[in-house]
């Protein structure tokens, strides 16, 4: 069955080195929390901000050996009320993980978008 993984984290600029550190960092919070298989990986949805277009998010998949898992970026709305450069991947996984068993990851600043899923 295929289950979504979410995951947001924030930057403190738009840099490319930094966009590209925090993608990476939750990429492997999300894949380690979850013990996602790259094999198991159907895609993964990368989003940010229009504040944030020094970097491409989803080339930090290439750089954890991921070159082969489907990859998409797009840009959030600007949203008047949304977090600031804010950056949102959405993994698609193959699992027999229930809903409940899914480890949803809010780092930084994201918190603030799902407290009641953030630790």
């Amino acid at each position: 069955m295929v289950r979504g993984i979410r995951g947001a984290i924030t930057v403190e600029k738009n840099d490319k080195a930094e966009i590209i550190t925090a993608a990476q960092e939750l990429l492997k919070a999300m894949i380690a929390e979850n013990k996602v298989i790259t094999d198991d990986i159907a895609a993964i949805i990368f989003s940010s901000t229009p504040d944030l277009n020094a970097a491409f998010p989803a080339a930090s998949a290439r750089n954890l050996g991921l070159a082969e898992v489907p990859v998409f970026g797009t840009q959030e709305i600007d949203n008047p009320w949304g977090v600031p450069q804010c950056l949102r991947i959405l993994m698609l996984v193959n699992t027999k993980a229930s809903l409940r068993e899914i480890k949803h990851i809010y780092l930084r600043n994201a918190v603030t978008l799902r407290p009641d899923l953030a630790e």
